[in-house]
């Protein structure tokens, strides 16, 4: 269980003394959920968000804003969004961000994908949502030239958290708060 992301030594310790405590019917159970979850959950095939329809829930809602896609390395990003509920348009899933040093280029992420749904001339704008890493601005800025005579692309603004104090930000996250700056109501 150490294996999985988040999941330290005690953590993993713990769920392993849990799940022995657990009847076998029970660890049975867990483990044919996990199975069937395995089996159920794809990708959609518009957007590449998980899902266990062909078509994930996002991209069959009638209710949502079909001009703005908003472009983020994985599934995890949409969740995060959608517990905004602030952003009502499309999603663009990657699946990661240009990383050279891991051997992952632009080939195997899902860009030509989002260069193709863009090119039909519906969308009015590109939203990059990829955090601010090196490789994330590196995908940022790839994808934002490719798309670029298609249609207008913006950025989410990086700054400080809410709570944050300004004298332990770095530099770089200060710049980004700066830029990302606007007229209060």
């Amino acid at each position: 269980m150490q294996h999985l992301p988040g999941v330290g030594p005690k953590t993993a310790q713990r769920l392993a003394l849990h799940i022995i405590k657990r009847s076998e019917e029970e660890v049975k159970a867990l483990a044919q959920a996990l199975v069937e979850a395995k089996k159920q959950v794809g990708l959609c095939q518009t957007c590449f968000h998980l899902s266990a329809e062909p078509v994930c829930e996002i991209c069959r809602n009638s209710n949502r804003d079909n001009s703005t896609i908003c472009v983020v390395a994985d599934s995890r990003d949409v969740i995060a969004l959608e517990k905004t509920r602030e952003y009502h348009g499309k999603y663009h899933v990657l699946g990661g961000v240009i990383s050279p040093m891991e051997g992952i280029g632009p080939d195997q992420l899902h860009i030509q994908q989002l260069v193709r749904r863009v090119s039909q001339g519906t969308i009015k704008e590109v939203i990059m949502a990829i955090s601010p890493s090196v490789e994330g601005e590196t995908t940022t800025l790839y994808i934002g030239q490719l798309l670029k005579p298609f249609t207008k692309v913006t950025r989410i603004a990086f700054g400080l958290p809410m709570g944050g104090d300004l004298e332990y930000a770095d530099e770089v996250t200060l710049a980004r708060a700066l830029e990302g700056r606007r007229e209060l109501d």
